[in-house]
């Protein structure tokens, strides 16, 4: 064992709860994967919200690694949760979304939150989990040119050294700006089984990617190379759905163009217009656009469990839980 104190050895114990499995798989350098909660508060509906979170822990299990779902609750960070604090998260109405910005006040004032992206991204970080599963980034909105309105996901993945498995960005977002900004923010962007950045809803943005890989093991080499070139910025896997599975094209343009005049209609600005628009999609679609969604998040979690157990297998990572 390793003098070298682990990650997790180093989080404060008066803010940071970690699950004794979590805890345990980090020690001895088995594979973790870090699982958001704002789809849970959020994304999806009750009570298909708590089936689905449980769905994919279970998924992550059945691949050899072991679920770490990060919240907040009642001031204290969770990584890992059991049952009852995952249905906390699913159940409760004073959960509200937390972005890495809103961490320290959260947690000082003693509330509780569904970390976002960036949230979730800061945390696994810091207990040394190097892979995360979501569904799909946020990105930059569509007229971003005046509204300068861009998620907090982009910024947060420029300085965090995490491997993040999702169906690209939302679909209800401008696409090719985003990938504009993660590259300028030295995001790496790798199409897993594909050569087109998906776009969540849809298996193909219309947008290509430069990299692209066929294989667990493939993402886990580049993430040893990133680890040894000591690049501090995030690693994007982007797995699209099959084409047989994605919402119907026609329908997602027609929904969405008129998401987006309700929204203007309704001046519904900022960080409101992405769950606003989902939930249009929601109805809009009769329940298409939450199938789709529950599909993109269970398959995500799954490869993710994948790449952490190749990972895990890694020559550099040593059975401690240190990587050297």
């Amino acid at each position: 064992m390793s003098d070298v104190p682990l990650p997790l050895d180093l989080l404060d114990p008066a803010v940071f709860d970690v699950h004794d499995e979590v805890a345990a798989a980090l020690r001895a350098g088995a594979a973790v994967v870090a699982l958001e909660s704002t789809i849970i508060s959020h994304g999806l509906p009750r009570p298909e919200n708590l089936r689905v979170a449980t769905e994919v822990e279970d998924i992550v299990r059945s691949r050899g690694a072991v679920p770490a779902t990060i919240a907040v609750l009642d001031g204290r960070v969770r990584i890992g949760l059991d049952d009852d604090a995952l249905d906390q998260v699913a159940q409760r109405d004073d959960i509200v979304k937390v972005s890495s910005r809103d961490l320290a006040t959260i947690v000082a004032r003693g509330g509780s939150g569904a970390t976002t992206v960036a949230a979730t991204s800061h945390i696994a970080h810091l207990a040394g989990i190097e892979v995360f599963a979501t569904g799909g980034l946020g990105g930059v909105h569509r007229q971003a040119r005046d509204s300068w309105d861009e998620s907090a996901d982009l910024g947060a993945l420029s300085v965090t050294p995490v491997t993040v498995v999702c169906s690209g960005v939302k679909s209800i977002l401008d696409v090719s700006a985003t990938l504009e900004r993660l590259e300028t923010l030295n995001v790496g962007v790798l199409g897993y089984g594909t050569n087109q950045f998906p776009g969540f809803y849809l298996s193909d943005s219309g947008h290509p990617v430069h990299w692209s890989v066929d294989s667990a093991d493939a993402v886990a080499d580049i993430m040893g190379s990133r680890r040894a070139l000591n690049i501090p910025s995030a690693l994007v896997v982007a797995y699209p759905l099959p084409q047989n599975a994605q919402l119907d094209p026609d329908l997602h343009h027609d929904v969405l163009e008129e998401g987006l005049r309700r929204a203007a209609a309704r001046n519904i600005t900022g960080k409101d217009v992405t769950p606003f628009l989902l939930d249009h999609f929601h109805r809009a679609t009769h329940g298409a656009s939450l199938l789709v969604n529950e599909q993109i998040i269970v398959r995500n979690s799954e490869l993710a469990a994948r790449i952490a157990t190749a990972r895990a297998a890694s020559p550099e990572v040593s059975r401690s839980g240190a990587a050297s």
